[in-house]
């Protein structure tokens, strides 16, 4: 019993004899064997990218390239010399955080006409004017994570197109949008762009080029009804099988999706386990 976990160690290929999958073979050419695969990534790497689409039959494939992974969010990660002061709330003892800044802090939704609004932009092909910002502290709750005084924030930014109509992200692009969402921040929490040492800014295409997310979609794929429960990925095969004999989905392109759960992984175990006692 026991596991090996290699880093830096992308998979170029998926074998597969004779409807078998046999292994992986690496970037650098080392070939891992195994009769057992678990993909934890999206159904077009998985399929299209890693797996010699002759082993699929065309209705499969065919289903699989019409996935929509478009995605409106943008990320952005934030370093800060000191906690943000928001307006009605006093930090606590030496400005130290207090009970405000370790949840979730949702800005710029006071209104579903809000909301509304920053959804149609991107559905013009434009980012949000006003996105909804989605923020957490993570250094409020874990001051490991930052030298003392400081602090990281995060956000889940929404709603920006993949592919603007003005171009592609560009890093002045990029800079321009940070600027814009730091300046509406500083209305709920005065100050807060003065406090901003760096930052991380991350669009759909950078999510795709990094993480390996099919069109910067952090949940692997839309969560419409079209794409949940038996149509996640496909209506085609049992949940977590695919037409390869060991070869598995464990991600979020599975039920029941995207999200911190852990469940699609432990889902797909359970079926592997159970197929392997029915081949004993």
């Amino acid at each position: 019993a026991g596991a090996t976990i290699k880093t830096e160690a992308a998979v170029q290929e998926i074998n597969v004899v004779d409807g078998k999958v046999k292994g992986v073979t690496l970037e650098d050419g080392t070939i891992v064997e195994s009769n057992i695969v678990l993909s934890n990534t999206t159904p077009k790497v998985t399929f299209i990218d890693m797996l010699d689409s002759s082993h699929l039959p065309e209705e499969y494939l065919s289903h699989i390239k019409t996935i929509n992974y478009k995605s409106p969010v943008f990320k952005l990660n934030v370093a800060m010399d000191r906690i943000p002061t928001f307006r009605g709330h006093a930090n606590g003892p030496g400005e130290t955080a207090g009970p405000q800044h370790q949840g979730t802090i949702h800005l710029n939704s006071e209104s579903t006409s809000m909301v509304d609004k920053a959804f149609a932009d991107a559905c013009h092909g434009v980012a949000s004017q006003r996105p909804i910002l989605e923020m957490t502290i993570p250094s409020s709750v874990d001051p490991t994570l930052a030298p003392e005084g400081h602090h990281v924030a995060s956000f889940f930014i929404q709603y920006v197109p993949y592919s603007p109509n003005d171009g592609e992200w560009t890093e002045s692009k990029k800079a321009d949008f940070v600027n814009m969402v730091f300046s509406q921040v500083d209305e709920y929490a005065p100050g807060f762009s003065d406090s901003v040492i760096g930052y991380d800014a991350l669009a759909p295409p950078d999510l795709e080029r990094i993480f390996g997310l099919t069109g910067g979609n952090i949940y692997q794929g839309s969560m419409g009804l079209d794409q949940l429960f038996t149509q996640r990925p496909t209506y085609l095969t049992p949940a977590y099988t695919t037409p390869v004999s060991g070869l598995y989905l464990c991600g979020a392109a599975t039920h029941p999706g995207g999200g911190v759960l852990g469940a699609p992984g432990k889902n797909c175990s359970q079926v592997v386990l159970q197929n392997k006692k029915k081949h004993r």
